[in-house]
């Protein structure tokens, strides 16, 4: 059996692990169907995603990426691997500082205040942040940056078109989508593809998306699609309230109602 694995490993490992990787990009493409990644958010009957549904997304992409790592010949030349530690430590982290302030600057332009989600939300959406961050950076920081690499191309337009190819997959360019978002995308996705170009593998990349995607998720309350400006819950319940002294003046012009 390890004979035959170890023969389709060094023959087609690399073709294999080239579908896996489409695979993944559908799967990231078909995000919003699962309820996964920016999409975890309450819909407007107040329910959120199906746990199921959402469990279903995160499994599959483990499970591609696990197989795309085993069934290549070197899955180092995918960076699929975690990188030099102490550089992991270093970039990663200092890579999540940025993500946090960017997060609370951007919260504070936006509602003046930390629009802190309900506490109840914490565990699920965290563990979706996370769990995106790890499926993002190993499928486009990983796999889709390693191949192109692997063609000789330079690793400036790799990182590039990595990029563009992982905003184009997440779909926050979308019409009605907030700008901000998509900006942030392309940052995020460049920023971590030079990171793992610079550590030779997506842990620290991975390290710092997921402090990023947790403290936009902590400033905003979303899980990655922000809403309009002026079409969040509270803005809109604001315009439907009566406007301050209304309700004074129309009693002293009917005291009468009163008695």
């Amino acid at each position: 059996m390890d004979t035959v694995f170890g023969a389709l490993r060094g023959s087609f490992g690399g073709f294999i692990a080239i579908g896996l990787l489409l695979l993944l990009v559908l799967l990231r493409l078909d995000a919003q169907h699962f309820g996964a990644a920016e999409y975890d958010e309450v819909a407007r009957d107040g329910r959120r995603p199906a746990l199921r549904r959402r469990l279903g997304w995160y499994l599959v992409g483990f499970g591609l990426v696990a197989v795309a790592a085993l069934i290549h010949p070197t899955p180092s030349d995918l960076f699929l691997t975690l990188g030099d530690r102490f550089q992991v430590i270093v970039y990663g982290f200092g890579y999540g500082l940025v993500g946090i302030a960017q997060a609370i600057a951007f919260a504070y332009m936006r509602y003046r205040h930390l629009r802190l989600p309900d506490v109840l939300s914490y565990p699920g959406s965290i563990i979706n942040t996370v769990a995106t961050a790890f499926i993002d950076e190993a499928t486009f920081r990983g796999l889709l940056l390693g191949f192109i690499l692997l063609t000789g191309l330079d690793p400036t337009a790799a990182n590039i078109i990595q990029a563009l190819v992982y905003a184009l997959a997440t779909r926050v360019g979308a019409p009605g989508r907030d700008r901000y978002m998509l900006v942030l995308v392309l940052v995020l996705g460049l920023a971590s593809g030079w990171v793992t170009i610079q550590t030779g593998g997506i842990g620290a990349a991975f390290l710092g998306h997921a402090i990023t995607r947790v403290a936009m998720f902590l400033a905003t309350g979303h899980a990655g699609q922000v809403a309009l400006r002026g079409r969040e819950d509270e803005d809109v319940a604001s315009r439907l309230e009566t406007p301050d002294g209304w309700n004074s003046v129309g009693a002293q012009e009917h005291p009468g109602f009163d008695r």
